[in-house]
């Protein structure tokens, strides 16, 4: 058999297995485990641009693919999560969605594997949605737009051992349209915080997160105020100037209870032959930053990060 062949049937083998044996779950207490260990709640976006591929690979067909290996490579003793953007995958047709599935398969399943897919729609359709992140892909988690309600949501959260990551304050100006709006005759409650306290009763903090931008942080103490034990991933740290201090100072709970996720500024740290190694500097760069936050919590569970 040829080399290609060689390779299609192994592909094949691991989506079949992807399918059929997905029995790794990332709970809870793993992920908390993962987190104290490595001193680190980085999360690692893999927003792939193919306009934005270093020059070397540019016109290498396997270039999206060959890209994301050398930066899951790169920044995997750094992070804990990986967050795979499908928009990226998905604007790429029948080829991005092989290159999102031999992605998925590619990340490794000692960390936590969120797609970014901001889904939602009717009870029926939210199940397919689900059942095509959390079963016949490898995902532990999907990011999910909660506006149509209780029966969008709850498909998600009806795999044992997965995740359903809720919108909560996005960091976008958008934000001002909906999800800032005060609600009349609720004591100057805003839409968002409405959302974080309705959600929170539709699941619990093993199977629920919620998005909250890092531009939003002066919002992040209320916020801990109405879900003080979830999990918040937090996106917009780095090319989008959230402050990773000032996130962990007012939101860091006894089990971190935070994902802060970087993409560009990880990705895209160089665009020379170096650029997986520049990935895996910025990334160490955030761990050490992370584990300075993180050092009171782990000595206090007597762990040092490795």
């Amino acid at each position: 058999m040829s080399e290609r062949g060689l390779f299609l049937l192994d592909f094949q083998r691991k989506i079949l297995t992807l399918q059929s044996d997905n029995k790794k779950k990332m709970n809870r207490q793993e992920l908390v485990k993962q987190i104290y260990t490595k001193g680190s709640y980085l999360c690692v976006g893999l927003d792939t641009d193919p306009d934005k591929l270093p020059d070397i690979l540019k016109n290498d067909p396997e270039g999206v693919f060959t890209f994301n290996k050398a930066i899951i490579d790169a920044t995997r003793d750094h992070c804990v999560a990986y967050k795979i953007n499908t928009a990226f995958y998905e604007a790429m047709g029948t080829k991005g969605w092989a290159l999102l599935e031999r992605t998925a398969a590619y990340l490794p399943d000692t960390h936590f594997r969120i797609a970014d897919a901001k889904r939602g729609d009717i009870g029926n359709t939210s199940a397919q949605y689900a059942k095509a992140f959390l079963h016949v892909l490898p995902f532990d988690s999907v990011t999910i737009a909660p506006y149509m309600g209780a029966d969008s949501v709850q498909p998600f959260l009806a795999y044992e051992g997965k995740w359903g990551i809720v919108l909560g304050l996005t960091s976008n100006k958008g934000a001002e349209d909906f999800e800032l709006k005060q609600l009349a005759g609720d004591g100057g409650s805003r839409l968002y915080e409405e959302v974080l306290r309705r959600v929170s009763e539709w699941g619990s903090t093993e199977n629920l997160m919620f998005v909250v931008g890092a531009t939003q942080a002066e919002a992040f103490t209320r916020i801990r105020e109405i879900i003080p034990h979830h999990f918040l991933l937090v996106p917009g740290v780095g090319a989008q100037g959230g402050s990773l201090e000032e996130i962990s100072k007012k939101a860091l709970n006894e089990d971190c209870g935070l994902l802060v996720n970087a993409s560009r500024a990880i990705q895209y740290a160089s665009s020379g032959k170096d650029f997986a190694e520049q990935a895996e500097s910025v990334a160490l760069g955030y761990r050490s930053e992370m584990t300075g936050y993180l050092l009171p919590r782990i000595r206090k569970i007597g762990r040092e990060p490795i």
